[in-house]
């Protein structure tokens, strides 16, 4: 570690003015949100004839009016959830977004289904006709609705692949690859919207609803296509060495110009791509493992899959395209001036980075690492972090005993007879899900507030 980053990392903490937690600036984001859906439903209003409904099949098409607005709208919300903007990834967290578009997407899909189902079942009883022929008619004649179709079979085929019992059977680069197809779906539904759409008649509507679009895919093309590639040119970033750090578990360190200007933070993570013949094609999240200088970046892979067994293998010199730095896993979170990290398996990376960086004097930090005995990671260079930086490390090794929760090794009780004054600490976990969902629990047993609990989850 440079000097300068030693002396920083050393000095005491204190609470940046005016910085709020992530989840007071989510709950501040859902303003604007409701506000937009406002709007979509005073287009509705707008749009809507004064002399009422004046029969049921007219109260079946004002629904399915109602329904395609939000849904259309609700896709726009979905896309821009998803476009990597800096600031959302690094403040709210690319975990709460990636909640936050699961959650919504449910209703995106009932939206759109019921939006199709209404308009068909209004049209069949003002035309007399039975529905098949009438559905038939209305995606086969009017403009562009058969294009619509398309979108909402990708959208609901979509949804159906993300389902929690399906999404688990599939491999991250299926699941990915198969999400891209929304894209093609917000191009498809858009003309649809506009030429059949009786709530965007009024050129200014129609102006609107355009801008609208106009700006969450700039905002995709920016922070998802230019951004990439303009770092890559930048930064011209190359494997500098491969160390091994355990059975299938490597680091691997990244060199390249002026990292400086990356912005990137201790407990943060970017999505790489090694521009290999086996794995250009694919870009994973990984964390960072050690705190970023100017000139080197470190992340650490545990081999699961093909593409992480693949980039055991990684030679010198592979050039590599980063995307990020994204992640709220860091310092801007913290509330307290003494922090407590927990860590379990490979989720120590960002952990053992924010032991590295995070300011502090002797005794405001410390870390308890839950794994195999046969794989302690980072073992010895948490020695040397805690002996510099006066911080206190355990390590609880060995396999969890299934016989009663209370002899977890990462219980309630022995939290606290490891950390006495847990209850008055910030506290960072990273790991499994099943770990961190485990030790949550725990530190809630321990007294620690839920709102000085921070965690980032990396399951897809």
């Amino acid at each position: 570690m440079p000097a300068a980053r030693r002396g920083a990392a050393r000095r005491g903490w204190r609470r940046p003015p005016l910085r709020q937690p992530r989840h007071v600036l989510a709950a501040l984001l859902v303003a604007p949100a409701v506000a937009g859906a406002a709007g979509t439903l005073w287009l509705w209003w707008r749009g809507t004839p004064r002399d009422g409904v004046g029969s049921f099949a007219d109260a079946l098409i004002m629904a399915g009016r109602i329904t395609g607005l939000l849904g259309a709208y609700l896709l726009l919300v979905q896309v821009a959830l998803m476009a990597r903007i800096p600031w959302l990834e690094r403040r709210i967290g690319s975990d709460w977004l990636a909640r936050a578009h699961r959650w919504l997407g449910t209703y995106l899909v009932a939206m759109l289904v019921a939006h199709a189902g209404f308009i068909i079942g209004g049209l069949t009883m003002l035309d007399r006709v039975p529905i098949g022929r009438e559905a038939a008619t209305v995606v086969l004649s009017y403009p562009d609705v058969l294009m619509a179709t398309v979108a909402l079979a990708l959208l609901v085929a979509v949804g159906a692949l993300s389902a929690r019992a399906v999404r688990k059977r599939l491999s991250y680069e299926t699941w990915h690859f198969l999400h891209l197809y929304a894209y093609l779906a917000v191009a498809l539904a858009f003309a649809h919207q506009i030429m059949v759409g009786a709530d965007l008649r009024d050129p200014a509507a129609r102006v609107a609803w355009s801008g609208a679009h106009l700006f969450v895919a700039g905002c995709v093309l920016r922070y998802r296509v230019c951004r990439p590639a303009m770092l890559a040119m930048r930064h011209r970033l190359r494997v500098h060495r491969v160390v091994r750090e355990a059975d299938g578990v490597v680091s691997i360190y990244v060199t390249g110009r002026r990292l400086e200007l990356l912005g990137a933070e201790a407990g943060q993570f970017f999505r790489w791509r090694f521009l290999t013949r086996r794995t250009w094609w694919q870009a994973h999240p990984f964390s960072l493992s050690a705190a970023p200088t100017s000139r080197m970046l470190r992340l650490t892979v545990k081999a699961v899959g093909d593409h992480t067994h693949a980039l055991q293998h990684l030679r010198p010199g592979v050039r590599v395209v980063a995307e990020g730095p994204y992640g709220a896993l860091t310092g801007a979170q913290r509330t307290r001036r003494r922090v407590l990290l927990v860590g379990g398996g490979i989720g120590i990376a960002p952990l053992r980075a924010l032991l590295e960086a995070m300011p502090g004097g002797p005794g405001d930090i410390a870390l308890v690492f839950r794994g195999p005995s046969s794989q302690a990671l980072f073992a010895g260079e948490l020695e040397k972090l805690a002996r510099r930086r006066g911080a206190d490390v355990h390590l609880v090794l060995g396999r969890r005993p299934g016989c009663c929760p209370r002899h977890d090794p990462l219980s309630a009780r022995r939290l606290r007879a490891l950390v006495p004054d847990v209850a008055r600490r910030d506290v960072y976990v990273c790991g499994p899900p099943g770990m961190m969902a485990a030790a949550r629990q725990a530190l809630r047993g321990a007294g620690v507030p839920r709102r000085h609990i921070h965690t980032e989850r990396f399951d897809f």
